[in-house]
């Protein structure tokens, strides 16, 4: 079994899910986590120190048994820049500011920056279950002059992100919280690292999309989708 795999199974079965998980030629392992819907609604507690400490324990063990090297895990909270991996992730941001780079430039520019939405004769309110399973979606955004709405599928975007929301009042829109454990194998550090990342998802107003918009054509491409598990 991959460490991928043994991240990823591991993870799950302590009830979260794996957002990404990254490994530098140091040996230092990287895993960020989140906590997944609860009856297709946020969980009432983003996920803190605590659960990372929980992962961080349970995954030693486990590599230890399975035999990974490694010099340090760290496992912390996606970050305020949350990454969208896959349609699931997608439909719960539904409604959100988020930026996306498509593989492929659409009218000179690869970037778009906008409101997440679903796309053109999908409802929003379609199940969650059925939403995560769309490959087509739209955002809306701004060319400075008026609203246009671009439609793409998940095969052309090569990454996408949540856009932060700071709230300088205090605490950040929607779930925040930042969490980070770290550990290294060959000290049995059991201190926290000191620094840590953040999740948010503060929820945007959806605009109405003019009639004016542009549709990204459907591309052949072997690359995958960025921003899942490294292979």
């Amino acid at each position: 079994m991959s460490w991928q795999a043994v991240v990823e199974k591991t993870v799950t079965g302590l009830g979260y899910e794996v957002v990404g998980c990254e490994r530098s030629a140091g040996g230092l392992l990287r895993v960020f986590i989140d906590k997944p819907l609860v009856g297709g609604q946020e969980p009432e507690q983003p996920v803190n120190v605590e659960d990372c400490e929980r992962v961080t324990r349970q995954l030693r063990y486990v590599m230890e048994v399975e035999e990974i090297d490694y010099t340090r895990l760290e496992v912390s909270t996606p970050g305020l820049d949350r990454p969208l991996n896959n349609a699931g992730d997608y439909a719960r941001f539904l409604g959100h500011e988020v930026e996306i780079t498509l593989r492929e430039a659409f009218q000179g520019r690869k970037k778009y920056r906008g409101v997440l939405v679903a796309a053109e004769g999908v409802a929003a309110e379609e199940d969650p279950a059925t939403l995560a399973q769309r490959t087509d979606w739209r955002v809306i955004f701004s060319d400075g002059k008026a609203e246009q709405a671009l439609d793409f599928a998940l095969d052309e975007v090569r990454s996408a992100k949540l856009v932060p929301e700071i709230n300088f009042k205090g605490r950040t829109p929607g779930k925040a919280g930042g969490a980070v454990a770290g550990k290294s194998a060959a000290k049995k550090n059991t201190g926290l690292a000191p620094q840590g990342s953040e999740s948010a998802d503060g929820a945007a107003a959806k605009p109405k999309a003019s009639k004016k918009k542009s549709n990204a054509k459907s591309r052949q491409t072997d690359d995958k989708v960025d921003g899942g598990l490294d292979q």
